[in-house]
C-alpha cells in the first residue's frame, strides 16, 4: 500500500467502490464512481501497490510525457475522499480501480483495513452486467446483500446467486464476514448494445445510490449524454429490422412483467425523487435519459466487437420530459459478468 495524503476525520462515511473489468458492462459502474470523484473534486489519499495484485501482461502500464519527461502510470486501485456538505453532510470514500489479477483475499482485506480506519458505516459496490433488457425502458438496477437484516431494513434482495463471480461478489462477502454492512447495486445493460460508454446505465446506478444513501448527487452532463445515447441507439435499431423486432419483443416481455409494479411503489419512488430534485434546484429532466427518435451512428454500433466505441454524436433534442432509471428488473443472479466468459476467465485466487 502506498499512502499519498493524510485523511481528515470523516462524517458518517460511506465507501463506494467500482472496478473495471468483468463486472463493469458498458463501463457503467466505473464511470459512476469517476463521476462522483469529478463532481465532488475527490482527493486521492492512497493507492494499492500494483506489484501485489496486477499482472502487467494483462493490465499493462502506460507511458506518457509530462513536460518532455517520460512517466509511467501503473494499473492499480486508488482511494479518494469527497466531503459532501449541506443540511445532512456525509462524506464518501471512493474506491476506483481494475479488477485484480491475483491475491483477491489480500486485496479485499486491505480495502477493509481502510474502511475500518476511516470509520466507514456502509460499503456500496457498483456493478453492471449484460441482460435481456431493452434500451428503450428505464435501466433495471438491483440492490442485493448477503446480510438478511440489511436486506430487510433497506428493502434489498438477499442474494441467492451460485456460480462464477468477480471481485464485486468477493468484496461483498469479505465485508459480510468482517461485519461491515455491504450492498451491491447492479445495472443491467442491453447485451445488443454493450460497447462503452453507457451513460443511461451510469445514471441509473447514481439514482439508485442517491436513494440508498439519502444524498443528492449532482448529475452534470449525464442526463444529456443519456438522452443522446438513446437517440442514437433508437435510430440504429430502426435501421435494422431484425434488431427492431428483437427490441420490440424485449419491450413486450418487460412491460408484461412490470405491469403490477406500474401503479405501486415504483411511481411513489419516482415522485419522491422528483420532489427532492425540485427542492434542490434540479428538475425531473436532471434524472435520466428520456425516450428519443432521432439519428445516431452506423448500425455497427449495435454489434459486439473487439474494441469499445465512443458514444454517438449528440443530435438536437426535442423538448421532452426525461425518464429515470428504476430499481426493478434483472439482478446479478441471472448473469454475473459483462460477457460470455466462464469461470476460467476470472481469478478466484487470492
Amino acid at each position: 500500500m502506498i499512502e499519498l495524503e493524510g485523511v481528515p476525520e470523516l462524517i458518517d462515511p460511506v465507501m463506494v467502490a467500482a472496478f473495471e473489468g468483468w463486472n463493469d458492462a458498458g463501463d457503467a459502474a466505473s464511470t459512476a464512481v469517476a463521476h462522483l470523484d469529478k463532481e465532488w473534486k475527490g482527493e486521492v489519499f492512497a493507492a494499492l501497490d500494483a506489484e501485489d495484485y496486477y499482472d502487467f501482461q494483462v493490465n499493462r502500464p502506460t507511458v506518457w510525457l509530462d513536460g518532455g519527461v517520460r512517466k509511467i502510470t501503473w494499473p492499480t486501485t486508488r482511494l479518494s475522499v469527497v466531503r459532501v456538505g449541506g443540511e445532512k453532510p456525509r462524506d464518501l470514500v471512493l474506491v476506483r480501480g481494475i479488477e485484480p489479477s491475483m491475491r483477491w483475499r489480500s486485496f479485499c482485506n486491505e480495502l477493509l483495513g481502510f474502511a475500518h480506519e476511516l470509520g466507514v458505516e456502509l460499503v456500496v459496490i457498483l456493478g453492471a452486467l449484460l441482460g435481456d433488457t431493452p434500451h428503450t425502458r428505464p435501466v433495471p438496477v438491483s440492490g442485493v446483500t448477503s446480510d438478511a437484516d440489511l436486506a430487510r431494513t433497506m428493502d434489498l434482495e438477499e442474494t441467492k446467486y451460485e456460480g462464477p463471480t468477480g471481485i464485486v461478489g468477493i468484496l461483498q462477502e469479505a465485508c459480510t464476514h468482517a461485519g461491515v454492512p455491504a450492498v451491491s447495486l447492479w445495472a443491467a445493460v442491453p447485451h445488443y448494445v454493450s460497447q462503452p460508454p453507457n451513460p443511461k446505465a451510469t445514471l441509473a446506478l447514481l439514482n439508485r445510490l442517491e436513494d440508498l444513501i439519502d444524498l443528492r448527487i449532482p448529475l452534470g452532463e449525464l442526463p444529456e449524454d443519456a438522452r443522446a445515447w438513446q437517440l442514437g441507439v433508437d435510430q440504429l435499431a430502426a435501421d435494422d429490422s431484425e434488431v427492431a423486432e428483437y427490441v420490440q419483443s424485449l419491450e413486450e416481455a418487460r412491460d408484461t412483467a412490470e405491469l403490477p409494479e406500474a401503479s405501486g411503489e415504483a411511481i411513489a419512488r419516482e415522485f419522491e425523487r422528483y420532489l427532492r430534485r425540485r427542492d434542490g434546484g434540479g428538475g425531473p429532466a436532471s434524472q435520466a435519459g428520456g425516450h428519443a427518435t432521432e439519428s445516431g451512428e452506423s448500425a455497427s454500433f449495435l454489434r459486439d466487437g473487439p474494441a469499445g466505441r465512443t458514444r454517438p454524436p449528440k443530435p438536437q433534442l426535442p423538448e421532452a420530459d426525461a425518464e429515470s432509471g428504476t430499481d426493478q428488473g434483472t439482478g446479478p443472479d441471472e448473469q454475473v459478468g459483462p460477457d460470455d466468459k466462464g469461470p476460467d476467465d476470472t481469478s478466484e485466487d487470492s
